[in-house]
């Protein structure tokens, strides 16, 4: 019996999502030695032909796509009709999300309806010959959780930045373009969306994050961390103690009431490490911290510390990576 996985390939603005390359890579490149078949949805409104070449390039054929005009806004209703249909067509062994606004969404619906198992927030899958394992944390980040399913249809949303994107081959796209009739009797409809005023990096996504906490006291503070991360080509972070104070908007809060992030590289500015704080960063790759309090708790857990005045440590460090990266930002 051929073993199917299917990976929804959310896109924004024509580009798909970077945890979705990373799930796509990943799948094609593992899943694939086991015996897996690895088909990608994509849904949405007038799906270009660069979209069909991005998945492609990361290594996935097969291509299950609806193009429909009632899809330009996300609408959980309307989404899950359409997967789950495509659920019941393709009997897969698991469908992966990424762990993101829309993934959160959709996964739990999709698991209740088909009342199968779903695991959220998931950093390590292995492949076995007698099924899938996953791996997530769990208590803040103290304990990692193993989970085994035997060829049980399972739901899975993927932390971004933790499977990595790996080295595959391109694989022609081989398109199966669907038709469904969407419901008129939504719950609910979007009207309008408010776009940010400032186009700022999506902080779930960012490889590299610098973040500000209790050391900055005021909201200019933070423009030195947003050079920086400028000049990194990377996103801006916050403690809660920042956000409270009323220097970042919660958007950028990173901890256990705020996001929880895993990027290649996070620089905390004036972050003493609270636990709530570092439930959300833990699991980055490399962890630099800049503090003037020698004592902090987040030494404890930086591959690279510098003790010393984050106002006069950051903008020197940023003029040296200028000159290193060839930056004029």
């Amino acid at each position: 019996m051929i073993k199917n996985i299917l990976v929804i390939a959310e896109q924004a603005n024509g580009q798909l999502k970077s945890v979705v390359e990373e799930m796509l890579s990943f799948s094609s490149n593992q899943a694939r030695a086991k015996g897996f078949s690895v088909k990608a949805v994509l849904y949405g409104e007038k799906i270009s032909e660069g979209m069909y070449q991005q998945i492609g390039h990361w290594g996935v054929h097969d291509i299950i796509t609806v193009n429909n005009e009632k899809l330009k806004v996300h609408n959980p209703q309307l989404a899950c009709h359409i997967l789950a249909n495509i659920i019941r067509e393709e009997a897969p062994q698991l469908v992966m999300f990424g762990n993101t606004a829309i993934g959160k969404d959709l996964a739990p619906r999709l698991a209740q309806d088909f009342t199968a198992p779903m695991v959220s927030d998931v950093i390590s899958i292995n492949f076995t010959s007698n099924g899938i394992s996953f791996v997530r944390p769990i208590y803040g980040g103290k304990v990692f959780e193993n989970i085994e399913f035997n060829n049980k249809l399972t739901f899975v949303t993927v932390r971004p930045n933790t499977l990595g994107k790996h080295s595959v081959s391109y694989q022609k796209p081989r398109i199966t373009d669907l038709n469904f009739d969407l419901p008129d009797n939504l719950l609910y409809v979007v009207k309008k969306i408010v776009e940010k005023s400032k186009v700022e990096k999506n902080l779930n996504e960012a490889e590299i994050i610098v973040s500000g906490g209790r050391g900055l006291k005021k909201v200019d503070d933070f423009l030195i961390l947003e050079e920086l991360a400028q000049v990194l080509d990377g996103a801006v972070g916050a403690s809660r103690g920042a956000v409270d104070a009323g220097l970042r908007h919660h958007s950028a809060q990173v901890g256990q009431t705020g996001k929880t992030v895993s990027p290649k590289l996070y620089i905390a500015c004036g972050i003493s490490g609270a636990i709530q704080h570092l439930a959300g960063m833990s699991t980055s790759q490399v962890i630099v911290a800049i503090n003037k309090d020698p004592d902090a708790p987040i030494f404890k857990i930086a591959d690279y510390g510098i003790v010393g005045d984050l106002f006069e440590i950051v903008p020197l460090l940023t003029r040296e990576l200028k000159k290193v990266l060839k930056k004029d930002v």
